[in-house]
């Protein structure tokens, strides 16, 4: 029989509104990969992990790496675990998420084509007949935003965790500038 690996380096650790993107599904995996947030922004940091059963198939000496088990980075993503059993980034996600959407789906139309996306993760489709991404996405650069296009026309906003609401808010008015320009 198979495992089910669930892919949670970008989506995992609270940024969609809850722990892993998976658990909207109400779908538990076997093994998970994690990456990005577990460094907490401060170190590059990678894991998977999984169930005792499934992990365990490994014996001491049968799998290695040339830098894992990096002390600073073990004490990062050890930190970052603490700080997520709260729950208190989760919610602050799904929260801070669903304003963030809120304010981008009052831009479909205007320049928006479509939004999608769950708690501080989000794609906007840039409508083809106003600009291309990397244009709105350089207009943004230039009012301090940093945006990744994807795809010619796809926005992929994903900000820190611990970003506030007017922060938020003056990400969107600077988008809502760069469709006009």
């Amino acid at each position: 029989l198979g495992a089910r690996l669930a892919d949670e380096i970008q989506s995992g650790l609270a940024r969609t509104g809850r722990l892993f993107a998976l658990d909207h599904e109400d779908v538990r995996a076997d093994l998970y990969t994690l990456g990005k947030a577990l460094g907490g922004g401060l170190i590059p940091v990678s894991a998977v992990v999984g169930r005792a059963d499934v992990l365990g198939v490994l014996k001491p000496g049968q799998h290695g790496s040339t830098f894992g088990g990096y002390p600073v980075a073990c004490a990062v993503g050890r930190a970052v675990v603490g700080l997520l059993a709260s729950g208190e980034f989760q919610e602050r996600s799904a929260e801070l998420g669903r304003h963030l959407h809120d304010r981008l789906q009052a831009l479909v139309g205007q320049g928006v084509a479509e939004v999608r996306g769950r708690g501080l993760w989000a794609g906007v489709d840039i409508d083809p007949q106003a600009k291309t991404g990397r244009e709105v996405s350089m207009a943004l650069r230039d009012e301090g935003v940093l945006c990744k296009e994807t795809h010619e026309r796809t926005l992929r906003m994903a900000p820190p965790l611990v970003i506030t609401r007017e922060e938020i808010d003056h990400a969107v008015d600077a988008l809502e500038r760069a469709l006009k320009v």
